[in-house]
Formats: C-alpha cells, structure tokens, sequence
C-alpha cells in the first residue's frame, strides 16, 4: 500500500446507515458512477447475501489527489464469496470524490491506469489477507508459511481432506459450500495443534488454505482410533473450537476394548 507516512487514508466510505449485506450493495451501488455497467447476474447473486465485510486494499495520496481501491465481499446463502471492487478518486476536473465499481481485479487495473497519477503512484496489488466473510473463518494473520504456489496440489489436498471426512454428525461435516471455496486454492499448509492438552489417542491437524483471492482459511482434522475396532478414523471440521469439542465427546464415548 503506497501511503505516505504523513496521511491517513480516508475511512472507509460508508453513506448508508444500514449495515445489513443489502444495505452496503445499495450504498456501494448508490456512489458508484458505473453501477449500472454491472452484470445483472451479478446482482441477481447478491440477493441471497447473508453477510458483508469491507477492507482497503490500496491507496495513495500526493499534490493533493488521491486514490483508494476497496474490497467489498458478500456471503452468499450457498456458501460462496462475491467480491466488488470500489475505486475512489479525486482526479476529476473539481477533485471531488469520484466512486467506480467493478466485478475483477482486471477491470480495477484498468480502471486505475488510466487515472491521471504520476507513474510513481501506480497501486501495488500484492494482496493482503482481508477479514472477508465466508462460511469458513478467516485465518488471523499466524505467520503460515505456504513455499511453493501450485494450486492443482491444494484443490488435491482440500478434495481428498474433506473426502476421508467421517463426522458421525454429518450436519458438522464440511458441505458443498466449503468444497467450492477450496476450489479456489492455490497453496496450503499442515501444523499439529497443541495447546490445550488433548485426549491420549487423539492428534489436531489444521489444514491452512490460501485463496486466489488473498484470503486465508483453515479446516480442522480429527485423527484417532477411538472406534469399536480400533480402526483409525479421520473426522473434519470448520473450527477448532468444534474439532476440539468433538474430541472431548469422543473420548468420553470411548468404547471399552476387549
């Protein structure tokens, strides 16, 4: 983000009172001089929205003009992310704030060259990890370290994860939602957790995703052999807090061995 040390971005533009997922489209597409230029599909998705977050992704101010880009995601009822792009600017003859929506990162890069900024003032689109809704919560920035990029391996490892799922409640297990938000991978990362103290028999994985999109999102693995059989068995959740819990129950239903 190219901001001098002197300048505060601008907060966030919010011209709506209504913070429900509708009331930010209305106010994003009520400021967006190029609303109508949207698909209609892509509205028509944002209908079923049942949560909304923005963050600033870029920005940068000098001699007085200034450019920010916004990111604004919805959740969708069937699990999905739909991101718009907002672009704000003051380039225009008056300098009054000018707002610009757009559906991809390519039309922001348009969009955003062809503003009247000095070369220097060309926006870094490295992305950052956004708190962006989804069924899945972000992962807090921990340090994940992802090496190579390959994306074909991590929709791979997200498909065979969610594949050996064995929740006994299948109303816990990862649904379709989850499996086409990790269709998006592009590189992931396997740690043990520890911390709280687990059950003899017992081992957490968290199985960390990184999104085309910048985003961050963790699956939980339950491994252990707490079965009639003594079978080795995986179960897979969405929270830790949910892994753990089942553990807990797992291990107080543990069946006697003979």
């Amino acid at each position: 983000m190219s901001v001098p040390y002197d300048h505060v971005p601008d907060p966030l533009p919010d011209l709506a009172s209504d913070t429900s997922p509708d009331g930010q489209l209305r106010s994003l597409l009520g400021r967006a001089l190029n609303s109508f230029e949207l698909p209609d599909d892509t509205v028509a998705r944002l209908d079923s929205a049942l949560a909304h977050d923005s963050t600033l992704h870029s920005a940068h101010h000098s001699a007085g003009l200034h450019r920010e880009t916004y990111r604004h995601t919805w959740l969708l009822a069937d699990g999905s992310p739909l991101t718009l792009w907002e672009l704000v600017h003051n380039t225009g003859r008056d300098r009054t704030p000018q707002h610009e929506v757009y559906v991809t990162e390519d039309e922001l890069h348009l969009a955003t060259g062809r503003l009247p900024l000095p070369p220097e003032c060309a926006p870094d689109f490295t992305l950052q990890a956004p708190l962006s809704p989804t069924l899945l919560p972000p992962v807090p920035p921990r340090g994940h370290v992802y090496g190579h990029v390959d994306p074909d391996r991590s929709v791979d490892h997200a498909r065979r994860l969610l594949r050996r799922a064995e929740n006994p409640d299948a109303a816990t297990r990862p649904g379709p939602g989850t499996s086409r938000l990790l269709s998006g991978a592009c590189a992931h990362e396997i740690t043990q957790a520890f911390g709280r103290r687990l059950s003899q028999g017992f081992a957490l994985y968290e199985h960390a995703f990184l999104l085309r999109d910048g985003c961050e999102v963790s699956l939980w693995e339950v491994e252990h052999t707490a079965t009639r059989d003594g079978r080795h068995m995986c179960e897979v959740y969405l929270t830790q807090e949910a892994a753990r819990t089942a553990i807990e129950h797992r291990a107080s239903t543990r069946p006697a061995r003979r």
